[in-house]
């Protein structure tokens, strides 16, 4: 393996003998970045005395003068300027409470070392969990106040890692004129692991520890434990046969329908961006009502929930540069302006925009029409979400809120909803039937609600469930005052308004507005809105995307991308589409597009090329070997697949959809711009 720079710049000093930096210089620690993937021998001093190098003896480390016989070891980052060590076996050497470091059998917080480096290429290892540096006790490796110099060797043990796929040189991310090129996804929620109280979803996209840590399951999502039993409510898994196995098997997940598990390892994440998508929309989610069904949570305050993911979404930037090299080395860069959009995709990476999806923003709920904020509150949440760096959110998300009308979910599934709109308002949803655009084309009835009764959900004592007109029916409910306070407020600081969610009442009103000011900062990016007023978020030149279902039919009764794609562009205003997006929702409460019906007799064949010109193979995770057309899109880094096949399929229509799909990070932009203009 080839040495880091800093490595081998210490072995150039010991080369020419006698060599050092200035004391000053010498005397200046500062955090070590560049050591990812290094494999090197310590050498432990005490002053300018050499106490030998590290050996591995039979449960810990000691120290020999003979070069031949130190450890190798490899070093993982676990954030910046921090690492996880593992020795010639793999094991990695931790603080043990009795002073020495020993050899563990996987990592934890005490195998966590904070390093720094000085002017003169000495190096301090520091124990995260304790603060004790590395040194000589007791005669063997453990707690003092060593330095130590690393030399390149090899032998080291391999990170357990998960492989792109992807090879070849990519195309720029930006044209000659510096429009971007390449896909977005405008709706996903790759911080779910922190939301909902940080426990119902299991895994996460990145961790200390690496794929071992991130995706190794949870045993309350196993069969019968609570976690297995809500996505069974969910998702219609099933919750006895759950073997909940992840790394490196992956027998149980991930599935198009594992819905509260993680799909978007950052490895998946580097292989769309490699494969061609440039920008992705990460909306931080929160629903106070799931979170108290789970049976171990934090704070169940939407807001605080918000928090937590903003937190959580900086820390995996930072977790990516660690495993990239260092500060602002990452693929991952998180952008808070168009102006940082255009300046990632010319530097040829993956730009990050943040958003918000929830129902109960600012704590405006509503109980029983009473709403339970002010002016005052949505002033100070606005100003908090702008300081995360959000750039727009969904006023209304699955209740109805201080804000306006929800638009109501379909089945066991609206039913379930609806008992947690009862939770947080105090009432049913309520409906009126109507002409036109509608919130719901399948009637809801009381047979929905009995369904969720018999998988256990109960109700306050004394409740009568509603009854709804058949047909055509939408939300009584509109844009309340301290909505269009919302809405005003949201255009004048230029943020983008997710028009998804409302009801037809609420988005009509939003959108009166947006006409009045002549603001294109309005979206619909999930297939979440009657076609009329996407038609009309087209009119204002907003930007327009449809979930990622299957290309073509994969038998669950969606829609396909392609029959979404054709209505949206043969709507009246839609001439104006210039740019299309995707909306995945991966690791959102809806299911990941299944394999087409037709993937056995026109399969997307491996390995493909990409839209940007990359050769991509199947992704191995662990053991396990994924492929479209076998696995549908059971995790993120099959986006690439998707893509590409979703091209592929659109026979005439191929180089148009193409043409939209590669422009489509440029609308979103340019959308953006003119809403900050």
């Amino acid at each position: 393996m080839k040495p880091s720079k800093l490595v081998a710049g210490v072995l150039v000093l010991g080369l020419v003998g006698g060599l050092s930096a200035p004391a000053e210089a010498a005397d200046t620690w500062t955090p070590a970045y560049d050591l990812e993937g290094s494999c090197v021998t310590l050498q432990a001093y005490n002053g300018s005395t050499s106490l030998g190098y590290v050996f591995k003896d039979s449960v810990g480390y000691g120290f020999t003068s003979t070069a031949s016989k130190a450890e190798p070891f490899r070093f993982e980052a676990t954030q910046l300027g921090r690492y996880l060590l593992r020795d010639g076996d793999g094991a990695p050497p931790y603080q043990s409470t009795l002073g020495w470091v020993w050899a563990g059998d996987s990592y934890g917080d005490r195998a966590d070392w904070t390093v720094s480096v000085n002017g003169s290429g000495q190096y301090r290892f520091v124990s995260t969990a304790t603060g004790q540096q590395m040194g000589s006790y007791w005669g063997g490796l453990g707690a003092g106040s060593a330095t130590m110099a690393l030399t390149a060797t090899t032998g080291c043990a391999a990170v357990p890692d998960i492989a792109t796929g992807v090879s070849g040189t990519p195309a720029a991310g930006v044209d000659a004129s510096g429009n971007l090129v390449g896909w977005i996804d405008a709706h996903a929620h790759v911080t779910a692991a922190e939301a909902f109280g940080g426990s119902m979803h299991c895994g996460d996209p990145y961790a200390s520890g690496g794929v071992e840590v991130a995706l190794k399951g949870c045993a309350s999502h196993a069969t019968l434990g609570w976690g297995a039993l809500l996505e069974a409510i969910i998702a219609g898994t099933d919750p006895i046969n759950s073997s909940e196995q992840g790394w490196p098997t992956f027998t149980d997940w991930p599935q198009t329908d594992t819905m509260l598990h993680e799909a978007s390892y950052f490895r998946s994440l580097e292989r769309t961006w490699m494969s061609g998508q440039r920008v992705l929309n990460v909306l931080l989610v929160a629903n106070r009502v799931i979170c108290d069904l789970t049976l171990e949570h934090t704070s169940c305050d939407e807001m605080d929930q918000i928090r937590a993911q903003a937190a959580y979404l900086y820390k995996m930037q930072d977790y990516i540069d660690a495993r990239s090299g260092g500060p602002g080395k990452g693929f991952f860069r998180l952008a808070t302006t168009p102006e940082q959009v255009r300046a990632i995709a010319a530097q040829g990476k993956l730009a990050v925009t943040i958003g918000v999806e929830n129902s109960e923003i600012f704590g405006c709920r509503e109980i029983n029409d009473v709403p339970q904020c002010t002016t005052a509150d949505i002033d100070a949440g606005l100003d908090e979400l702008q300081s995360f760096g959000v750039s727009g959110f969904y006023p209304v998300h699955k209740f109805d809120n201080a804000f306006g009308g929800t638009r109501f979910d379909e089945g066991v599934t609206g039913a379930a909803i609806n008992v947690g709109q009862l939770l947080s308002s105090g009432h049913w949803w309520q409906a009126t039937s109507c002409e036109g655009p509608s919130d719901n084309e399948q009637p809801l009835v009381s047979d929905d609600l009995a369904k969720l009764l018999e998988l256990g959900v109960s109700l306050p004592a004394g409740t009568i469930l509603p009854v709804y007109p058949s047909g055509k029916i939408c939300n009584i409910r509109g844009l309340t005052t301290l909505g269009k306070y919302l809405i005003q407020q949201m255009m004048d600081r230029g943020m983008i308004i997710h028009i998804d969610h409302m009801g037809v009442k609420t988005a009509s009103a939003v959108l009166d507005m947006a006409e009045a000011a002549n603001y294109a900062g309005v979206t619909s990016v999930h297939t979440w809105a009657d076609r009329t007023l996407v038609n009309r978020v087209l009119g204002l030149g907003g930007f327009v995307a449809s979930y990622a279902f299957a290309a073509t039919d994969d038998g669950s009764g969606t829609p396909t991308f392609l029959d979404e794609w054709r209505a949206n562009t043969a709507l009246a205003n839609g001439s104006k589409i210039t740019g299309y997006g995707v909306g995945t929702d991966v690791n959102g409460l809806g299911p990941q597009a299944a394999p087409r019906l037709t993937a056995g007799s026109s399969p997307l064949t491996y390995p493909f090329t990409a839209t940007n010109g990359t050769t991509v193979n199947k992704q191995v995770w662990g053991t396990r070997t994924f492929d479209l057309n076998t696995d549908g899109v059971a995790q993120y880094g099959l986006y690439a697949d998707w893509v590409t096949d979703l091209v592929n399929q659109a026979g005439s229509d191929k180089a148009t959809l193409k043409k939209q799909l590669l422009n489509g990070a440029e609308a979103y932009v340019e959308m953006w711009e003119k809403a900050r203009s």
